[in-house]
């Protein structure tokens, strides 16, 4: 005699779920996901352990995930208390000599061991890279046009080279490479802060990975904003090309990151609300997904 769905409706839910993720499981069997931490859920303890699970959980469904993670709240916060300045032009952090021994404790010494920390309470899986480790970025100073003014970043670079060997070795090796976005500046001995979307946007095309993803703290791209209620599911890269100029200053990199890596030979990229506890599962394992993806025309 069959049982009532009502009589056991929690049991019952996550059975169906399973049952939904079940296709998009088998399909990304051995694909790499490059995933970018990023916005509050760095810097909420409950969400930062659900992502540090959703790693865990992809891993062992036979996806390879690649985290790449900035730390923009973290490095204002360190900044601050050294009394070393702190300002954003066009988006992104401009980043003094004196700023860059901050940056990188912070990315490396203190969020990436974090993160990898949290991953390996499960498992012994996560290893903590820079982009300098084995010239796996390799970056050329950026600047920035405000007002049709051009605005000196400092020791901000934008990536021109990826070299990816010795994260794909890691890869097959059963690992989850974890990354921060800092790399050696071409034919220079200084450091870059490189904007973390652009650097897993330029990952992902290195590793030809299936998937980009970017959290936020933003549901998606809205079509018609301020109305927050006009996300915009999906777009093509020539849609988002056509609308890129009109966006605010803050989402364009973001944007920017997911056409790069569309148009670089990444078959979807998205931006996903990182407020809402595995929603790395729910874009991947679902049939109707969540947050803005962008496909190929």
């Amino acid at each position: 005699m069959a049982v009532s769905p009502s009589s056991h409706p929690e049991a019952f839910l996550k059975a169906a779920t399973l049952t939904e993720a079940l296709p998009w499981m088998r399909r990304f069997q051995g694909a790499i996901f490059v995933i970018k931490l990023g916005g509050n859920a760095m810097v909420d303890e409950a969400l930062l352990q659900a992502f540090a699970d959703d790693m865990v959980f992809l891993h062992t469904v036979g996806v390879r995930p690649v985290v790449v993670h900035g730390g923009g709240p973290q490095i204002s916060e360190a900044l601050a208390d050294r009394g070393i300045g702190s300002e954003f032009v066009g988006g992104y952090r401009v980043t003094s000599t004196e700023a860059i021994p901050v940056v990188r404790e912070v990315l490396r010494e203190h969020i990436s061991a974090d993160i990898a920390a949290r991953i390996n309470h499960h498992h012994d899986m996560a290893v903590v890279l820079s982009g300098e480790d084995n010239e796996l970025f390799t970056a050329v100073r950026k600047g920035a046009q405000v007002d049709g003014v051009a605005v000196d970043l400092g020791h901000v670079g934008e990536v021109v080279g990826v070299k990816p060997n010795a994260l794909q070795q890691l890869l097959s090796q059963g690992k989850i490479p974890v990354v921060s976005s800092l790399a050696p500046e071409v034919d220079s001995a200084a450091v870059l802060n490189v904007n973390a979307d652009t650097a897993a946007a330029a990952l992902a095309v290195a590793l030809k990975a299936a998937k980009l993803v970017l959290l936020t703290d933003v549901p998606g791209l809205y079509d018609k904003w301020p109305d927050t209620q006009s996300v915009v599911s999906s777009m093509t890269a020539d849609e988002l090309e056509a609308l890129l100029p009109s966006l605010e200053s803050g989402m364009i990199p973001k944007m920017q990151a997911c056409l790069d890596a569309v148009r670089g030979g990444v078959s979807k990229s998205a931006i996903i609300d990182g407020r809402l506890a595995h929603s790395v599962l729910l874009e991947a394992f679902t049939t109707d997904g969540i947050g803005t993806e962008v496909v190929a025309p």
